[in-house]
């Protein structure tokens, strides 16, 4: 049985909105886009590799793959998620064709999680995502949460947990970086 496992890059006050530019996601007037650029340190990518190489599927909303698609889909030898099959949750998008290996789940949405994630293979990653992702937390599909939580609170923006979920969690692992930000990873308990 894969695993769910959460990758974000995460305010002091839970905010996962548009963390890499002021353009990604402007959804309630969001204006602070880009919010992880001045605590940036080379550490951070060294923690990519694990996650990456345990995974063989990706999991994505509508923004977030459309996101990543324009940036990796004209670059292959520079796509980090190559070779993995990659699912996007939507109910507008009329095509896959945006980033390859991409299939569309339009219906039963958490029913076709659960038959993914019963599949023999590696594990499923998550970023970015903000509505499946609470809906996933929801329906207590996600195993692993592996956090970069920067040291800034923005008083606004998408979460990545949602309103009035209780959860206990394990930490498994937390790594404090040079830039204040600190790294952690949890378990469901």
């Amino acid at each position: 049985m894969k695993k769910i496992i959460v990758h974000e890059f995460m305010t002091l006050d839970g905010v996962i909105q548009a963390p890499g530019s002021p353009t990604e996601d402007t959804d309630g007037g969001f204006p602070y886009g880009g919010w992880t650029h001045p605590y940036w340190h080379d550490d951070i990518g060294a923690h990519f590799g694990p996650i990456m190489s345990g995974a063989d599927t990706v999991l994505l909303g509508r923004k977030t793959w459309q996101i990543h698609g324009e940036a990796f889909n004209p670059n292959p030898a520079e796509d980090p998620f190559g070779g993995m099959k990659k699912y996007v949750v939507s109910t507008t998008l009329e095509s896959a064709e945006g980033w390859r290996d991409s299939s569309i789940i339009r219906e039963n949405v958490i029913e076709e999680i659960r038959k993914i994630k019963d599949q023999p293979g590696k594990n499923i990653l998550i970023d970015g995502s903000s509505v499946l992702l609470h809906a996933l937390i929801e329906n207590d599909l996600v195993d692993e949460y592996s956090l970069h939580v920067y040291p800034i609170v923005l008083g606004m923006g998408k979460r990545l947990f949602p309103e009035g979920k209780h959860l206990a969690l394990k930490l498994i692992e937390a790594i404090s970086m040079p830039t204040g930000i600190v790294y952690q990873r949890y378990q469901r308990a």
